[in-house]
């Protein structure tokens, strides 16, 4: 099914069950690759979720609100009394309880003025122990796509009903534009994801720019005051373009002065390492402080599969493969995550939102990320439903309380049923670890 709320359509993101069949009719020398994308997922295990929040609707009845990206805070005084802190876009933050219930939603800003964009919550991480005034704290740091700013949350357990208060110093710069007309053209801050350097101490968010392919490294800086700014390091342009094996150059199909651009996004605190998710391309590894050369560690399937935007129907016709692309992800490749093990082992985890299924990745360098394979996230009742479409993911491997003692893991469902008639509806569902290593390794 098609939404409106995604308005940007690439080969990526088609997302119809007649185009992906055209990719899986075509000659491809790859026989993996042969594989109706629709369907790629299928053969792989399933997991079931447990819990699921309320669904939120992209409309204006609903506030516009779009769920996206969720990040998970371990109560170290309570862990039954952990949170989930997710994006809605328009709908601003909403903070879930381990039962999946909402206990605080928080507007996106305003608009400042009658022709210009509203505040838009995209992607949100955590950063722990931060030193604010007099004491140390947890910050819920997300990125406002609508206003090209961060926005930062102080959290607090012990307010059952108010966990996140907003600690953004008023003079906090925005991102990626120099004026408001630029912010209104929605060039903006979009994927994020946060990181403490061990030496220093010093915490950081990687910020990457909408509808182009810029990552760029942002210092958050405490006040004395308790309040939170940041500053710019330097910024990393990842390719838009790029040589295939026959000597052509490939660029996704995409909408008319638009650039294959990157959400999903985690870094590996132990080796300093980020993953980047370039949506319509692959995931990249690169250093956490921008320096080095990125290196691709995956390929969507759908690379270098030539297209033909079509303004009229505003998609992206596929023409025929040429083989090179991957075998485990369709695009989008969306949510990255990071499962962590205590012999130092885990997953780096990727949403391969194209074929509804997740894959794993060994996070050890030295296992040059190794694909470790993959699961889908499908329906346990009625109307618990599977996840589709999923945007953003998190997982935490420590245990939180009697409801997961294990784990958990928690990913956005693009299509949440059953829905209201004519209504796009989304949500995010809370899967116990357990299953999900149980079914990576076994």
């Amino acid at each position: 099914m098609a939404h409106p709320h995604r308005a940007r359509t690439t080969l990526g993101r088609l997302g119809l069950v007649s185009a992906l069949a055209v990719l899986a009719a075509a000659a491809v020398p790859n026989a993996a690759v042969a594989t109706a994308t629709a369907t790629a997922g299928s053969a792989l295990p399933g997991v079931r979720p447990s819990a699921e929040t309320p669904a939120v609707y992209d409309d204006e009845a609903g506030g516009n609100a779009d769920a996206d990206d969720p990040a998970i805070w371990r109560n170290p005084a309570d862990p039954d009394r952990s949170l989930v802190v997710a994006t809605a876009k328009e709908g601003g933050l909403r903070v879930y309880d381990l039962d999946a219930r909402e206990v605080q939603s928080i507007p996106a800003p305003a608009a400042p003025g009658p022709d210009d964009a509203p505040g838009r919550f995209n992607n949100v991480d955590l950063v722990h122990g931060v030193q604010l005034g007099a004491g140390k704290a947890d910050l819920a740091v997300t990125s406002d796509r609508g206003s090209d700013k961060l926005r930062i949350y102080r959290i607090d357990g012990t307010k059952a009903d108010a966990p996140l208060t907003d600690v953004t110093a008023g003079s906090a710069p925005t991102v990626f534009s120099a004026s408001q007309e630029e912010v209104n053209e929605q060039r903006t801050a979009y994927g994020l994801a946060t990181w403490t350097d061990p030496t220093s101490g010093r915490s950081y968010a990687a910020v990457s720019q909408r509808e182009r392919t810029a990552v760029t490294l942002l210092e958050l800086t405490p006040a004395a005051d308790g309040t939170v700014s940041y500053r710019k390091v330097r910024t990393l342009e990842l390719p838009s373009s790029f040589k295939l094996p026959n000597g052509t150059s490939w660029t996704p199909c995409a909408e008319p002065d638009e650039l294959p651009q990157v959400e999903g996004m985690v870094v590996d605190p132990e080796n300093g390492t980020l993953y980047a998710g370039q949506e319509d391309v692959g995931i990249w590894r690169i250093d956490a402080d921008l320096g080095g050369t990125p290196q691709l560690v995956d390929k969507v399937r759908e690379f270098g599969v030539p297209g033909t935007y079509d303004p009229a129907t505003e998609e992206c016709t596929p023409g025929e493969d040429p083989g090179y692309g991957g075998t485990r992800v369709s695009a989008d490749v969306e949510g990255l995550t990071l499962l962590h093990e205590e012999d130092g082992d885990g997953y780096l985890l990727a949403s391969s939102q194209g074929d509804n299924s997740f894959a794993a990745y060994d996070r050890e360098l030295t296992e040059d990320n190794e694909y470790e394979g993959g699961f889908t996230v499908g329906a346990a009742s009625d109307t618990l439903d599977a996840a589709e479409e999923s945007d953003g993911a998190a997982v935490l491997n420590e245990p939180l309380g009697a409801k997961y003692p294990d784990g958990l893991l928690v990913v956005q469902d693009g299509d949440d049923k059953p829905g209201e008639p004519d209504r796009d509806a989304t949500n995010f569902k809370f899967v116990n670890l357990k299953s999900v290593l149980d079914a990576l390794e076994n």
